[in-house]
C-alpha cells in the first residue's frame, strides 16, 4: 500500500515541474544583427535608433528576435510600450532615439524586434 502514496507523490512533484520553465535562449547574435524590418523606410529607423541597443545584450535591452524577452512586455499592451518609447524607459532615451517615428512606425518596430528569428 505505500508503494501507491509514494507513486503518486512523485507523480504530482514531476508534473509540477512541467509549468515551471526555463526561459528561451536568445537567438545566435549573428542573426540579430542582420536582422532588419522589410520595408525600407523602417530598415533605416532600425538602423539609426534600434540596433545599438537592441543587438546587444550587455545593454539590458530586449533583442531583436527573442521573442521570450518581449512577451512580458508586449502583455502589457501596445498602447502601454508606445508610451515608454515616447518617455524613454530605463536606459532608453525618448522617442527611442527616433523623433521622426510616428507611433505607427513605433508600433511596427516593436513588432519587427519581439517575433522570434
Amino acid at each position: 500500500m505505500r508503494a501507491i502514496p509514494a507513486f503518486a507523490l512523485g507523480g504530482a512533484l514531476l508534473l509540477a515541474g512541467c509549468g515551471a520553465r526555463e526561459p528561451a535562449p536568445p537567438p545566435a547574435l549573428a542573426r540579430i544583427e542582420q536582422a532588419r524590418p522589410a520595408d525600407a523606410r523602417l530598415a533605416q529607423a532600425y538602423e539609426r535608433s534600434c540596433l545599438a541597443c537592441h543587438t546587444r545584450p550587455e545593454s539590458g535591452a530586449p533583442l531583436t528576435g527573442h521573442a521570450a524577452a518581449w512577451a512580458p512586455r508586449l502583455a502589457k499592451g501596445m498602447p502601454a510600450l508606445q508610451r515608454s518609447v515616447a518617455q524613454g524607459l530605463g536606459g532608453m532615451p525618448a522617442q527611442g532615439l527616433c523623433p521622426d517615428c510616428t507611433p505607427a512606425d513605433v508600433e511596427q518596430l516593436i513588432l519587427f524586434m519581439s517575433h522570434a528569428l
